[in-house]
């Protein structure tokens, strides 16, 4: 049986002779995405390998890759919108999802020895090979009706230390190393005690997404790590500006300072960017992982200790790293802005004190013309009227020539105080009238 999802619409609108509605055009994907990737159905005892591949960039690349494995044993392949696949391809039954960041290749093998080498058998190995992506989890599972004995848990783990509990409440036992075995993948051995053919699984799904999203959580921890030593750089770096902030001296001192705040500013929020991403999946896988484990309803093993118990022990620390250094980036974000806020406020009152300055040395230089201005102003008075009254005595000295008998020394004595009143008037009129006319044009350029 073949069952593909993808983004067309297989379910009919509304169409009845007595009803007509505007229906949503999502509406019939939003009722069949509660029915995507279905939990399988396992008869028996059964081997499944488990892939799960990071995407990049070669969404396009891992469908084609599923594609031509369908060619290759003539089988139906899925659309290229279709987000999985779920097809038996006779010897195997192959699952596969394509999630956002990766994608699940899960083979199911009919069979009842756990661990063994032909679970991969019918899958062609130059096409495993040749796989697109990234491999971040390899997890062989078996699924056993019989309880195994110590002997043959130490064997089929290797020896090492393992984490056991019942589930389903006590329908099924699960046990695991969450380690990696010499083939190089991790094992799970989960004993049916009862399970129905959809109980197993849910049960066999629930396990796969423990594994995938426990570590695409832990991706983000080594990228925390190494930003651990970035931060506390600029942390020791923004502690010596906050102090040389405190001792400044001069506004050169001010714009260099101001640069280094923008440069520190610059780079936090490109760690930010380069993180944010990962920090919050890194969350978000982590509250899978623990709603899965909700969903287990585990019951203790005696003197083995529980999936939950190792989990929240082991990879609750990590991601409360990633979240501590999250939130320690969000904390030097807004302390540098801070700081950037404070320093702009320096500069600011420094122009200020600046322009403060300037105005009142453009107010002295205005007193100085003014003063020059009124100086000038009785020179060209003075001036003005001694011409004028010389002119005055060169015609009294015609009229005394043609016989009107006039003392020029009198007759420019007595027009002195009348002609320099008049000269003044003159001046401080067209003085005013030009003064008008540039209040007059400065308040139309405004």
């Amino acid at each position: 049986m073949s069952t593909a999802h993808s983004g067309t619409n297989p379910v009919p609108d509304i169409q009845t002779p007595v009803l007509t509605l505007n229906v949503h055009p999502m509406r019939s994907t939003l009722y069949e995405e509660l029915h995507n990737r279905p939990s399988p159905v396992i008869q028996g005892n059964c081997r499944v390998a488990h892939f799960t591949i990071k995407l990049r960039d070669n969404r396009e690349q891992i469908h084609a890759h599923v594609v031509e494995l369908c060619r290759r044993f003539s089988v139906p392949a899925p659309d290229p919108d279709s987000s999985c696949l779920y097809q038996d391809f006779g010897g195997f039954e192959l699952r596969w999802e394509r999630h956002l960041e990766f994608a699940n290749f899960t083979f199911i093998v009919p069979g009842d020895e756990p661990f063994g080498d032909d679970t991969l058998a019918f899958i062609p190995k130059d096409w495993l090979a040749a796989m697109p992506g990234e491999l971040v989890v390899a997890v062989n599972l078996a699924l056993i009706s019989e309880e195994p004995t110590d002997k043959q848990l130490h064997a089929w783990f290797e020896g090492q230390r393992l984490n056991g509990s019942r589930v389903t409440d006590g329908a099924a036992t699960v046990w695991t190393a969450f380690r990696l075995h010499s083939d190089g993948f991790g094992r799970i051995l989960a004993v049916n005690k009862g399970l129905t053919p959809y109980q197993a699984g849910r049960l066999i799904q629930r396990l796969f997404e423990l594994e995938t999203y426990r570590l695409m959580s832990l991706l983000a921890l080594p990228v925390a790590r190494r930003m651990g030593h970035e931060l506390g750089r600029v942390e020791n770096s923004l502690a010596s500006l906050n102090q040389q902030i405190s001792e400044l001296e001069n506004n050169m001192d001010d714009r260099d300072l101001l640069k280094s705040l923008s440069q520190q500013a610059a780079d936090v929020e490109r760690y930010r960017s380069d993180t944010n991403f990962r920090f919050a999946a890194a969350v978000a896988y982590h509250d899978l992982v623990l709603d899965r484990l909700n969903q287990l309803c585990e019951e203790p093993v005696h003197g083995y200790q529980s999936l939950r118990e190792f989990l929240e022990r082991r990879l609750t620390p990590g991601i409360k790293t990633c979240v501590s250094v999250r939130d320690q980036l969000e904390d030097l974000s807004r302390r540098i802005h801070r700081t950037t806020s404070l320093l702009r406020t320096r500069v600011d009152l420094s122009i200020q004190e600046q322009n403060q300055d300037l105005l009142s040395s453009m107010n002295r230089r205005s007193e100085l013309q003014l003063r020059l201005q009124q100086t000038v102003e009785g020179l060209s008075v003075v001036a003005i009227g001694y011409y004028l009254l010389s002119l005055i005595g060169i015609g009294v000295s015609g009229l005394k020539a043609w016989g009107l008998e006039l003392d020029p020394y009198i007759v420019k004595g007595a027009s002195l105080p009348i002609v320099l009143g008049v000269v003044y008037m003159g001046v401080r009129s067209i003085r005013h009238h030009v003064t008008k006319q540039d209040e007059e044009t400065d308040k139309s350029g405004h």
